[in-house]
């Protein structure tokens, strides 16, 4: 998964993919600020998950939005925060539609039917205002 802004130093080749999803009800400010020639900031809203890349060693601080100010609220190891990336059988576009147990499509097929398909519009008509 390629980073939009500020890729990884590609003296940092193993990487993990990770997920944060902002809990609360306020917008928080993530900031990973431990790994040399790498600037990494996002804002997350309430709600909003966010996944990116980052080294196993990578520290994410979590500075909460308060009235003109931001707190630092937390620290989280990004190895912590690492979600399993899909293997190719994941995308194994052959057996797609087809129900694992009993091998039948679990999509029903579409009404084909040919026939008039066309009626007249009715049209209501504004008789008086009062």
């Amino acid at each position: 998964m390629a980073q939009i802004l500020d890729p990884l130093p590609p003296e940092q080749s193993e990487n993990i993919l990770c997920c944060y999803v902002n809990a609360t009800s306020k917008i928080q400010v993530v900031r990973i600020s431990n790994i040399a020639n790498w600037y990494f900031e996002r804002v997350v809203f309430p709600g909003q998950r966010l996944i990116f890349e980052a080294p196993p060693k990578a520290q994410m601080e979590i500075h909460t939005g308060m009235m003109a100010s931001a707190i630092l609220s937390d620290n989280i190891r990004c190895d912590r925060l690492a979600i399993e990336q899909p293997s190719a059988k994941e995308f194994d576009t052959d057996s797609v539609g087809i129900d694992p147990i009993s091998n039948k499509s679990m999509v029903s097929s579409i009404n084909t039917k040919v026939g008039d398909t066309t009626k007249p519009l009715t049209i209501s008509r504004l008789v008086s205002v009062d």
